[in-house]
């Protein structure tokens, strides 16, 4: 009767829980003690550091546009005379001088449109950051609910071996088993143990990469991550192609790194133009009554005669950076292709192997189980393989959950590489200011 109860537990022990089929009538407390991955994303992209510093420096690239366009200050002075004298304190005129330089080259206009293309590049690598950013923060949270998964399948195996260590004891004390059954169970047991203490370790490292990835201190708690349901879609390596060739940070980036050089080479080709200073000169001399008693209007040229060297070089360097920006954009196209090639198929092999873990594996380990039992139970199979079908099925488990956390990450990695939201997790709202002005 005894060996029968304790058969009769090892049966429910085996089976692993199923979530979502039943209503809770407690979930709607469940959720609000839960942390969902779509406020773990908004709570890093609002707090992350890096995306900060990020969009610290897009701020700072936008404040160089202005000051690329501005005309250089005028000059104001007094040319104080002396005439017949040498004492400092006395004067007999004093010349008041204004002069302006008009950029009539337009090369100040040129130096703000490569500004604005410089800083549009900076909006472009907060891009990258925030892409990048979203991608770990999903990843972390799938290795968390990996973690915790883990750790249950753990504690079913070790209550479930507990049971089998009693089975076996009572199959010795009757004579029916050998200690060996008995000494296999309590190893196993200790082993368990042993891997608790490791997937603990795993659990608290997504813990805290988690809270530095939301800017929290890597010890505080972290609420219990909520399961994402994650539709598989069937994705077109030609249309992801294309969808990273017009969207990745990396190509708009280069684009306008080009646009920037271009810029730079307008201004290297009109360097050499002459352009006007306007000045105003007045005088006032001492003793009169007058505020000035004759004015002077006068326009002055830099000559660049003997600096041709000079001019042709600046010329050669811009040319050679419109190419170097050129060949980097084409190097990025390149890279692109490879990229999104890659990571489309580590979504496709990692959703290979979750279907075949979950539709033939899994089903197959506890049907061996099954059978193993009942032939431990009339003693027509033995402890051993009754042990090795548990672990089998331990194993199983094991590397399914860990296949499950690796497809969502692959497809997390995809969604950053293209750039642009594929419509696979919730959608966050990227900050930034939105398409760049041409």
């Amino acid at each position: 009767m005894k060996l029968r109860y304790l058969f009769f537990c090892t049966l429910l022990l085996t089976q692993p829980a199923r979530a979502g089929d039943e209503a809770d009538p407690g979930d709607g407390v469940r959720r609000a003690k839960t942390l969902s991955l779509e406020d773990a994303t908004r709570t890093a992209l609002a707090n992350n550091a890096g995306i900060k510093a990020s969009r610290a420096k897009w701020e700072m690239m936008k404040a160089r546009i202005p000051q690329a366009a501005a005309w250089e200050d005028p000059m104001a002075g007094v040319d104080v005379e002396r005439f017949g004298t040498t004492q400092f304190g006395t004067y007999t005129d004093a010349e008041w001088m204004l002069s302006q330089k008009i950029p009539l080259a337009g090369k100040n206009r040129s130096r703000a449109r490569a500004a604005n293309a410089e800083a549009f590049a900076t909006l472009e690598e907060l891009r990258r950051q925030q892409l990048d950013v979203v991608a770990r923060v999903r990843s972390a949270y799938f290795r968390l609910i990996e973690a915790g998964a883990q750790i249950e399948v753990n504690r079913r195996n070790e209550s479930l071996l507990s049971q089998f260590l009693e089975i076996s004891r009572a199959k010795y004390e009757v004579g029916t088993q050998t200690q060996s059954s008995v000494l296999t169970a309590e190893t196993d047991l200790i082993r368990l143990k042993e891997d608790r203490a490791d997937l603990e370790r795993g659990l608290s490292d997504a813990q805290s990469q988690l809270n530095v990835l939301m800017n929290r201190p890597a010890r505080a708690p972290v609420r219990q991550p909520r399961d994402v349901s994650v539709r598989h879609a069937s994705f077109e390596a030609r249309r992801l192609e294309s969808l990273a060739l017009a969207n990745r940070p990396e190509l708009q980036r280069a684009a306008r790194r080009i646009a920037a050089e271009q810029q730079r080479l307008q201004v290297a080709k009109r360097d050499w133009i002459p352009e006007p200073q306007v000045r105003v000169e007045a005088r006032s001399y001492k003793g009169n009554s007058q505020a000035f008693q004759e004015y002077d209007t006068g326009v002055f040229f830099n000559v660049p005669l003997g600096n041709w060297k000079k001019y042709s070089a600046q010329q050669r360097e811009a040319r050679s950076s419109v190419e170097m920006a050129t060949q980097e954009l084409e190097n990025a196209r390149a890279e692109t292709s490879g990229l999104v090639h890659d990571a489309l198929k580590k979504v496709e092999t990692f959703h290979h192997h979750v279907e075949l873990f979950r539709d033939q594996l899994l089903p197959l380990a506890r049907q061996t189980v099954d059978a193993s039992r009942a032939g431990y139970e009339t003693d027509k199979s033995s402890f051993l393989e009754l042990i090795t079908a548990q672990r089998t099925l331990r194993d199983s488990e094991s590397a399914y959950h860990r296949h499950v956390a690796d497809y969502r990450s692959a497809l997390a990695e995809l969604e950053a590489v293209v750039g642009v939201d594929l419509h696979i997790f919730p959608s966050v709202s990227l900050t930034t200011i939105g398409k760049a002005s041409k």
